[in-house]
């Protein structure tokens, strides 16, 4: 398997991606009205349904965070462009330390206010999933887990038929980028149960860690 130098791909950090990314769904779908943050698949879904259905109200609800997904994207293409070679910061650093203090701001937001919340949570995601798209070299999202387990059933498969070592650690990265996911939706889960709100500061906090390790261990 092919090792990163970046901090960005490695695998400690991921965890801490894959570990929020679950949380924050977890968060917006158990404590903000049963929204997606990351899944916008489900949020598109649910728009068709309420849509058909005549509900306009309720469709907006899950628009808006599909457009603020994207657009997190493309904000978060807009800093690449313009901070690429800058000699103090990284520009990954600029979309993790944003995505910090998003969060941050989004666990002041009181439950009349969830479309707001659910829209910055998105946008948060929509910047993650476009600034972290590798892990140790190999493209994998921390936010999302379909691709990763369609590649981890690709990877296996492989092994399977040419026996390729590399292609059975591929797979077994997958699996474990799911399994960190879905202990961030455990963890997210128990931390709405008691802090409502404020929960989602677990993951305004997993970020600055993020920031702080890549602060520490300089991108190339």
């Amino acid at each position: 398997m092919e090792k990163s130098q970046q901090m960005s791909e490695s695998l400690p950090l991921a965890a801490i991606l894959a570990l929020s990314g679950g949380f924050m769904d977890a968060y917006s779908y158990i404590g903000r009205g049963h929204v997606f943050a990351n899944a916008q698949t489900g949020n598109i879904l649910l728009f068709g349904v309420s849509l058909s259905t005549g509900d306009f109200s309720t469709s907006i609800r899950f628009l808006f965070p599909v457009l603020a997904f994207a657009s997190g994207i493309a904000v978060a293409q807009i800093v690449k462009y313009n901070y690429t070679n800058r000699k103090y910061i990284h520009w990954r650093q600029i979309t993790i330390l944003t995505e910090a203090v998003i969060l941050f701001a989004v666990s002041f937001l009181p439950q009349g206010m969830n479309l707001l919340a659910n829209s910055l949570t998105s946008f948060a995601c929509g910047a993650q999933v476009q600034s972290f798209r590798k892990i140790n070299g190999i493209g994998a999202a921390t936010t999302m887990c379909i691709g990763n387990l369609r590649a981890a059933t690709h990877a296996f498969v492989d092994y399977r038929f040419a026996g390729t070592r590399s292609e059975l650690e591929r797979g077994l990265l997958y699996i474990g980028v799911i399994g960190v996911f879905a202990v961030g939706a455990v963890i997210g889960n128990l931390c709405v149960t008691f802090w409502q709100e404020r929960a989602i500061l677990v993951s305004s906090g997993l970020m600055l860690a993020g920031f702080f390790m890549m602060l520490i261990n300089r991108e190339n």
